[in-house]
């Protein structure tokens, strides 16, 4: 005998719920009264209960979630999708952002999306993002997402300004010493290896920069290196070694790059970023050097150590590229060149 009952996943008064479809029957109508914790929807003239864990046991259904939005969700996605590319966001911006909202959409899959409000944000905030113990930055990303997607293709301004943000979280930038720095670029006899490596801390870049370099952004004359759209769609220019300049002399006569100064098996191809990571994990361990350091920890180490040889912060900005100088400030909390000539009172005791 086929179940009278059907169910549906969906989300009622900010809460997921599990609505109960069924004919009208007095027969049934007291049965499903009779299930622990149902309730009536008089504005979706449903019956439905919370979707826990015992209640999807109850009713036989898999514990699955939504893994797309809804139809409407998926056209308005593409619709966001296609501003930030006319915008000429960056491809990383795209996805962030386009990841952010999507994940609110799946969310809510089964609401008119036109219905949504400052609390379905809040709500989300709560049941999803803190439930599922996300950071603090994806937090702001999904806001930041939701915000531009409702402004600009909804044309509804939500009030996300009364919605809580997460304090940002003040994490120090990790810095290697200069003894582990020197471990990590002597780690490779591979000259396009050591050759990649030493750039990135030498001129304190980022992984992308690095990989985005031209043959002809090497200014060997003058001894600096253009940096062209980098993040912010900035161009800037940091100093080139001339110790790092021999390097890449030896590795441009060895290699003779075509389009990318660093390229991948092909001519003309791009060295890949997956490529690079394992470049420097293979150094870590050649250098026997346990620490979880990533690419970034050279850029933070190369700031850090103009810092400490007495290079203003104000330099420092320009040379990284940050919009703020609060940004470049950070690096003056791990900076130990004053710290060190702090004498401990624990000293006095003995």
């Amino acid at each position: 005998m086929p179940n009278p009952f059907t169910y549906r996943i969906g989300v009622h008064k900010n809460q997921n719920v599990i609505f109960i479809l069924f004919e009208k029957d007095s027969n049934l109508i007291q049965e499903v009264k009779n299930i622990s914790g149902s309730t009536w929807s008089q504005s979706k003239k449903v019956w439905y209960v919370l979707d826990t864990e015992s209640n999807r046991s109850l009713f036989n259904l898999e514990p699955q979630s939504a893994s797309l939005p809804s139809e409407e969700g998926m056209k308005h996605l593409q619709k966001f999708s296609y501003w930030l590319k006319s915008k000429r966001y960056s491809e990383n911006t795209i996805k962030t952002y386009t990841d952010a909202l999507k994940s609110f959409l799946i969310f809510f899959n089964t609401k008119d999306i036109t219905a949504i409000t400052n609390e379905d944000v809040v709500y989300y905030n709560n049941a999803y993002i803190l439930k599922n113990n996300l950071s603090h930055s994806y937090q702001n990303q999904v806001v930041n997402a939701i915000k531009l997607y409702f402004k600009t293709i909804q044309n509804v301004s939500l009030e996300l300004d009364k919605i809580h943000r997460p304090k940002r979280e003040k994490v120090l930038p990790n810095v290697l010493s200069k003894e582990e720095i020197k471990k990590i670029l002597d780690a490779h006899g591979n000259i396009k290896h050591k050759t990649m490596l030493s750039l990135i801390y030498s001129c304190g870049l980022r992984r992308s920069e690095l990989l985005h370099l031209k043959p002809s952004d090497i200014d060997s004359k003058r001894n600096l290196v253009l940096i062209k759209q980098a993040k912010g769609k900035k161009d800037r220019i940091v100093p080139l070694s001339p110790k790092i300049l021999e390097h890449l002399r030896a590795y441009y006569l060895a290699y003779k790059p075509a389009k990318w100064l660093f390229e991948g098996h092909n001519k003309g191809e791009q060295y890949s970023e997956q490529s690079l990571q394992s470049v420097l994990k293979q150094a870590l361990k050649k250098a026997r050097i346990n620490k979880p350091v990533t690419l970034h920890w050279l850029r933070h180490s190369y700031a850090t150590h103009l810092l400490e040889s007495g290079t203003d912060l104000r330099y420092i900005q320009e040379l990284l590229g940050h919009n703020s100088s609060k940004t470049t400030e950070i690096y003056t909390h791990v900076s130990t060149q004053n710290l060190q000539k702090i004498k401990s009172p624990f000293d006095d005791l003995y």
